[in-house]
C-alpha cells in the first residue's frame, strides 16, 4: 500500500511541476496582450483584419539529366515599413542611425537629413492623419539583401517592435532562357498549365501551410503573420529530374532554328531520342510568331500535331508486305515512269529519279520514293471490294500497322498528346474509298505526330523492341530519389527480326543511294527516310491541287549500332525547297554531326581490335630515361626484360637480337652527369636538381651536351643539343 501512494505521489509531483509552469507562461503571455500590450492590439484591431491564411510552399526545381537547372524559384521580397509599430523611445532612439542606413543603402536619392526629415513625418500623426503603415522601402530585394536590411537599427528589434514587413513573392527562373521553354512548361493558377510544370504541378508545388495572420491596412493587400501556435508549416515542393541533354537540346533548337529562318517555314519540330530506351534527350518546337517577325517555343508540335506525314510512312507499308510475306526486297515493280491512276485518280512519284524507269526492284522503289510503286504493292496485296478476313483484304493492312502501334497515343507524360488517326476499313463514316489503301500506302489518309512516327523507327533502330517515349526519370526530395523511372518495354517485338533487318538495309539504302543520298558523310553512317507530304490539298481526275508542303526526315545514328534516333518535321517551307531531303534532311544531318563531335561515346576506339605483337628487334637499339616510365612502358606493352633497376634513378634499356637488357644508370652527384641519349624532360631533372642551368636547343633527344660527362659541378650553363 505504501509503494502504491509513493508511486501516485510522484506522479502528482510531475504532473505538478508540468502544468504549473505551463500555467503560469499562458497566464503571462494573457495578461501581456490584454494588459500590457492591450492599448497597442486594439489599436491594431480598428483598422485591421485576422484571419487564417495559406502560406505558398516553396516550388520544386526542375533539372536536366545532368543535374542542370532548367526551372528553379528565385525569392525576392517587398520591404514595407510601419512607423507606428515601435515605441517612441525605440523609434526616436534610432532615428539618426537608421536614417544614414537608409540613404546609403536603400534610396539614395535621399541625403540623411532628407531621410530623417522623411522618417520624422511618417510618425507624426498631424501630417500622416491616416496612420499609413504600410510604408513601402524597396521592391523585388534579394534575400542577402533582405537580411542586410534587417540588420539596420530599429529594425533589428524585430518585426512587431521595428515595424520592419517583408513580402515574400517568388519568381520562376529558367537558367537556359527559352531553351526547351515549351517541354519545360510553366503553371497558371486558373489557366491552361503545360509542360512539365503543368504536368507535375501538384509535385513540384509542395502542400502550403496555414498560419493566423492580420491585415496591416485595409486599403492594401498586406498581411501580417501572427504568434500562431497552430501554425502549419508548408512543405517544399519536390524536384523534377528529366532526361533532357541540355548540349542536345541545344543543337536541336539551333539546328531548327536555321532551317525555319532560312525557308521561312511556318513551324517545325525536332525529337533526339535514346534508342536503347525511349528516353527524350530533346524536344525542340518552334513557331511563326502572328507578326511573322521571328520563331518562338508556342506550341508543342512534336506531340499535339498529327498530320499526314507523307513518304516517311512508308516504311510501315514496306514491312505490312515483308511481314505478310507478299513481296521480297528484289522483286520487280512496275512504276509505269512514276505516273499511274487508282479507280480514275491519278498519283505521281515527286522524284525525278523515277522519271527513267519502267520497272524497279522493290528495294529500290523505297530508296527512291517512288509512291506508284509501294501504292501499287499495297493495292495488289491488300485491296479488294470486300474484307476477306484472312486473306486478303484491308483490315489485314490496317491490323498491321496496329501491330506496329501507329494506332495508338505513345502516352508521352505531357498533356496534350494528339491521337493517331487510322481508317476503319468501309467505313462510311471514315470516308473509306477505292484509293484510301493506295494513298495510305505513300502516307496519305493517315494521321501521326512526330513523335509517334519517331517511335515506331526507333523500334526498327532498337532491333523491334518498342520502347515506350519518356521525359521523366525520377522525382526527389532533398536530393535524394522518392521515385525512380525506368524504361519500359511496349512490345519485345513489332515484327519478326528478318522484317526488321531489312527495313535497316533499306533505311540505309536511302541514304547511301537513295532520296537522302546527298547528305551521306564518311566520317559515321546513318540511316533514315525522307518525307514530303502535300498539305491542304484537294485530288480529282486531273491531278492534285496543293496548298502547301510538309518535309520530314526520320532515321537513327550511327547506322550500324543505333544509339539515337531523330524526327525533323518543317511545316510549309516557303522558300529555298520543299523536299524533306533538301528542307529537313539536312537539319538532321546537322544534329547527327554535331552530336558525333560532342559525344565520345559515338566515336570507335582507337586502340579497338587485337595487340600488335612487338618484338625485341622492332625496338630502338637504347632508351634512356627514369626507372618507373620506361618500367610502366614495358609492363603495359606486355616485354620481357633482364634486370631489374630500382626505382627512384634513371636506368637504361638496351635491345639486343633477341632480349630486353634493363640496367640502372649511374647518375653522380657532384659531377656533370652523361645526358645523351635522353628526352629533354628527363635530362632537365637531372641537371637542374645537381644546380645546373640547362639551355635546350633543338627538338628531339639530346645528342650532345656542352660540358663532358665527369666535370666537377659549380653552378654552370650547360647547352643540350637536341635531334
Amino acid at each position: 500500500m505504501d509503494i502504491k501512494n509513493e508511486v501516485l505521489y510522484r506522479i502528482y509531483f510531475l504532473l505538478f511541476a508540468v502544468l504549473v509552469p505551463l500555467a503560469g507562461v499562458l497566464m503571462y503571455r494573457t495578461i501581456d496582450i490584454a494588459i500590457l500590450q492591450g492599448d497597442r492590439w486594439r489599436s491594431l484591431s480598428e483598422n485591421n483584419y485576422v484571419e487564417r491564411r495559406a502560406i505558398e510552399a516553396e516550388r520544386g526545381n526542375i533539372y536536366a539529366r545532368d543535374g542542370s537547372l532548367l526551372a528553379t524559384s528565385v525569392p525576392y521580397f517587398d520591404l514595407y515599413f510601419d512607423p507606428f509599430a515601435a515605441t517612441d523611445e525605440d523609434y526616436y532612439g534610432n532615428l539618426d542611425t537608421l536614417a544614414f542606413c537608409l540613404a546609403n543603402y536603400v534610396d539614395n536619392s535621399y541625403t540623411v537629413g532628407g531621410m530623417k526629415e522623411y522618417l520624422v513625418t511618417l510618425r507624426d500623426t498631424t501630417i500622416n492623419t491616416r496612420r499609413n503603415r504600410h510604408v513601402l522601402l524597396k521592391r523585388s530585394v534579394s534575400f542577402s539583401e533582405k537580411r542586410r536590411i534587417e540588420s539596420f537599427p530599429l529594425f533589428n528589434l524585430g518585426q512587431f517592435r521595428g515595424g520592419l514587413i517583408a513580402e515574400k513573392q517568388s519568381e520562376r527562373k529558367r537558367p537556359f532562357g527559352l531553351l526547351a521553354r515549351r517541354t519545360v512548361g510553366y503553371a497558371r493558377e486558373g489557366l491552361n498549365s503545360v509542360g512539365i510544370e503543368g504536368r507535375y504541378d501538384s509535385i513540384l508545388g509542395g502542400q502550403p501551410g496555414s498560419q493566423m495572420m492580420m491585415q496591416v491596412d485595409p486599403r492594401s493587400d498586406l498581411w501580417l503573420p501572427l504568434e500562431d501556435l497552430a501554425a502549419v508549416e508548408p512543405r517544399s515542393g519536390d524536384d523534377v529530374v528529366t532526361t533532357l541533354d541540355v548540349n542536345l537540346q541545344d543543337i536541336a533548337e539551333d539546328a531548327l532554328l536555321g532551317a525555319m529562318q532560312r525557308h521561312q517555314a511556318e513551324w517545325g519540330t525536332a525529337i533526339i531520342m535514346d534508342v536503347e530506351t525511349g528516353a527524350i534527350r530533346a524536344m525542340a518546337n518552334l513557331g511563326r510568331d502572328e507578326a511573322g517577325a521571328g520563331y518562338y517555343e508556342m506550341y508543342n508540335y512534336a506531340i499535339a500535331m498529327a498530320t499526314e506525314p507523307g513518304s516517311t510512312f512508308k516504311l510501315a507499308s514496306i514491312m505490312a508486305l515483308l511481314e505478310d510475306g507478299h513481296v521480297s526486297l528484289e522483286d520487280s515493280v512496275n512504276i509505269e515512269r512514276g505516273t499511274t491512276e487508282f479507280y480514275n485518280t491519278e498519283m505521281e512519284d515527286a522524284t525525278a529519279f523515277s522519271r527513267s524507269l519502267d520497272s524497279t526492284t522493290v528495294r529500290r522503289a523505297f530508296e527512291i520514293s517512288s509512291n506508284v510503286g509501294l501504292a501499287k504493292l499495297v493495292d495488289r496485296y491488300y485491296n479488294s471490294v470486300e474484307d476477306l478476313g484472312e486473306g486478303r483484304g484491308p483490315r489485314q493492312f490496317i491490323e498491321r500497322l496496329q501491330d506496329f502501334n501507329l494506332n495508338l497515343p505513345v502516352g508521352i507524360e505531357l498533356e496534350g498528346e494528339a491521337n493517331p488517326y487510322l481508317k476503319e476499313p468501309f467505313s462510311a463514316e471514315d470516308q473509306w474509298s477505292g484509293v484510301t489503301l493506295p494513298w495510305m500506302a505513300t502516307g496519305y489518309e493517315v494521321r501521326v505526330t512526330p513523335l509517334q512516327l519517331l517511335t515506331f523507327y526507333n523500334a526498327v533502330a532498337n532491333h523491334g523492341r518498342l520502347m515506350k517515349p519518356y521525359l521523366v526519370s525520377a522525382i526527389e526530395r532533398n536530393g535524394e530519389p522518392i521515385q525512380i523511372f525506368k524504361p519500359t518495354v511496349v512490345k519485345r517485338q513489332i515484327a519478326s527480326r528478318e522484317t526488321i533487318e531489312q527495313a535497316r538495309t533499306l533505311l540505309e539504302g536511302v541514304v547511301e543511294r537513295g532520296t537522302a543520298y546527298k547528305l551521306r558523310t564518311n566520317r559515321y553512317r546513318f540511316a533514315g527516310k525522307t518525307g514530303t507530304a502535300q498539305i491542304d490539298y484537294q485530288r480529282g481526275r486531273r491531278g492534285t491541287r496543293v496548298g502547301g508542303y510538309q518535309a520530314s526526315f526520320v532515321g537513327y545514328f550511327p547506322a550500324d549500332n543505333p544509339m539515337y534516333s531523330c524526327i525533323v518535321v518543317i511545316n510549309k517551307p516557303r522558300q529555298d525547297g520543299i523536299y524533306g531531303g533538301e528542307v529537313a534532311g539536312p537539319v538532321f544531318r546537322e544534329i547527327a554531326d554535331k552530336c558525333f563531335n560532342a559525344l565520345i561515346e559515338l566515336h570507335e576506339p582507337l586502340n579497338q581490335g587485337p595487340r600488335p605483337v612487338l618484338y625485341a628487334s622492332n625496338l630502338p637499339s637504347y632508351d634512356l630515361g627514369e626507372t618507373e616510365d620506361l618500367r610502366t612502358v614495358l609492363d603495359e606493352l606486355e616485354l620481357s626484360y633482364y634486370g631489374q633497376p630500382e626505382d627512384g634513378g634513371m636506368a637504361i634499356l638496351m635491345a639486343s637480337s633477341d632480349s630486353l637488357l634493363f640496367h640502372q644508370r649511374s647518375m653522380p652527384e657532384t659531377t656533370v652527369p652523361n645526358v645523351v641519349g635522353m628526352g629533354l624532360r628527363d635530362a632537365v631533372y637531372v641537371l637542374e636538381n645537381r644546380g645546373l642551368k640547362v639551355i635546350p636547343q633543338g627538338v628531339g633527344r639530346v645528342t650532345r651536351q656542352s660540358i663532358i660527362a665527369g666535370t666537377r659541378i659549380n653552378g654552370q650553363s650547360i647547352t643540350l643539343t637536341l635531334n
